[in-house]
Parts: C-alpha cells; structure tokens; sequence
C-alpha cells in the first residue's frame, strides 16, 4: 500500500475508533442497574461539585449508594434528609500543605480537632481526614516525629468517641513537597502512634503514580488502611479500559482482606453524562 492510501485509511478507521468510544459511553454502563455491595460504595461530592449538593444527594438515592465523602458539618442535616451516610468527614483541617508535620500549626489543629471529633461521633460517622502538610525543606523523620507529638494529643479525644482520624497518602506530581507521599512512611506514623483510631487513607490514584505495586500493598499492609479512594491513571479520570489499572482486580483484592470499610470513588469526569460515568465506576467496582 502506498504510504498516501495508507494513511487516508488510517484516518478513516480513527475517525470510526473515535464514535465507538463515545457509543461505548453509554454501552458499557448496565442497563439495570444493580449492586452486589460487597464493596461499600462511596463517592467524594468535589468531582461533582457542579451538580447541587441536594439534586446530587437524590441521585445517589436512586442509584442505591448510601455514602458520600469528603463533607463537612454544615452540610450534615442534608445527609441525614436523605439517609446517606458521610463516609469520610471533613472541615478540621487547615489545608492540604499545612499540616501536622509542622508544629506551628499543633495549636490551631489540635484545637479545630477537638471541636469536630465529637460532632462526627454524635452525627453517627466514623472516619475524619486529615493530612500531613508539606516539607518545605524539613526532614522527613522530623516531619514524622512532628506528627506523632501533635496528633498524640488529639488520638485519645477519638479512641473515647469512636472516631477514627485518617490521613491521606498524596503523589508529588498532583502535590508536589506533600510529606505523607508513601506507604511506609504513613505506616511507619501508624506504627508511632499505636492506635487503632488512626489509619491510612490509601489514594490507589496516587499511590499508582507514586510507587505502583497497589494490589501487593493492599494485601501486605491493609491492617493500616482504613478507607479508599479510586481513579483512572493517568489523567485521574473514569476507571475504564482507557487507563492502565483494572479495577475490579483492586475490589478483589480490598475485599479479599476482609476489609468492612468504604471505597469512594475519586475521578474527574470526561463523559458528557456524569451520572452514567458514575454508574460505570461502581459496577466495575462492585465485585
């Protein structure tokens, strides 16, 4: 074949990959839509910020999802109105950089921490964020001591309400000079702190990008994790065919460890029908 037929052809036959893919929006999500739960869903509202919190709420109602991640106590009466349970509290952190690795911030956290515990406990949830800030030149073995004296002081607050504070393991490329960066470190923290109300939430989003080797982790280390969070790689987007992680592989292997927590789904949406972009996540997802 001449090299000018030849890429006349190729043209026509991308041109034919690029309408299968966006048939294959709406293909591959379920017609009748129905979950095992063995896996308990989730998903953080942020990715759907553009969705009302309320009409978003009702979706999730219909969908069967009974949780919602990442809201803070304002929003807990709307929860409550529409029986979804708030997986992963938010609202006593400062920022995603300015953390507990730092100890000029203890005072400010250690008091926002002592208000929220107890109005996470009397909401009924369990689990509450919270990250370890950034370098900015320190030591990581300073920045992890530093973490142990502040949150210390916060963990018996939690054992007594049941609370169980979990904080984020991030990659360098999205947060760039985050500490909490890898497993062992955050393990490490755990190990520290001796508590069984402090966990890991493990990002499979970033730690694939950070250190890869996810179902290997889950399986050697998830005594420290307490929660999940999901997303397509590279791109942080849908969980499907067009990034290299199978999911439902991961689910097994989460669900393999007896694990009773929540998986939350965390990706930035592509589709033009988020709702069906989220109903393709979770089947993928509900082993």
């Amino acid at each position: 074949m001449r090299r000018r037929d030849f890429v006349a052809a190729s043209a026509i036959g991308a041109a034919g990959m690029v309408t299968t893919s966006g048939l294959a929006q709406t293909n591959t999500v379920k017609k009748d839509f129905e979950l095992k739960n063995n896996i308990n869903h989730s998903v953080c509202q942020w990715c759907f910020g553009d969705i009302p919190l309320e009409d978003f709420l009702k979706e999730l109602n219909t969908l069967g999802i009974k949780a919602i991640d990442l809201i803070g106590p304002k929003d807990w009466p709307l929860l409550k109105k529409y029986d979804i349970h708030c997986s992963m509290c938010n609202g006593a952190e400062i920022s995603l950089t300015e953390g507990w690795n730092d100890p000029k911030y203890h005072e400010q956290l250690i008091k926002q921490y002592t208000e929220i515990i107890p109005q996470v406990a009397e909401a009924g949830y369990t689990n509450l964020i919270c990250f370890s800030g950034n370098r900015r030149g320190m030591n990581d073995y300073v920045g992890l001591q530093n973490c142990v004296d502040g949150l210390s002081k916060i963990i018996p607050l939690a054992e007594e309400h049941g609370v169980v504070i979990q904080m984020e393991l991030f990659n360098q490329v999205n947060h760039p000079d985050y500490m909490c960066d890898n497993s062992l470190w955050g393990i490490e923290l755990c190990k520290h702190l001796g508590s069984e109300n402090f966990k890991l939430l493990y990002d499979i989003y970033h730690m694939q990008i950070q250190e890869g080797d996810i179902i290997r982790s889950i399986q050697n280390y998830h005594h420290y994790f307490g929660h999940y969070h999901t997303a397509g790689v590279p791109g942080r987007n849908e969980i499907d065919e067009t990034q290299e992680l199978y999911y439902p592989a991961i689910m097994k292997a989460i669900l393999d460890t007896g694990f009773k927590g929540y998986v939350a789904q965390e990706f930035i949406v592509t589709w033009d029908d988020k709702i069906a972009a989220l109903k393709d996540a979770f089947s993928r997802c509900d082993v």
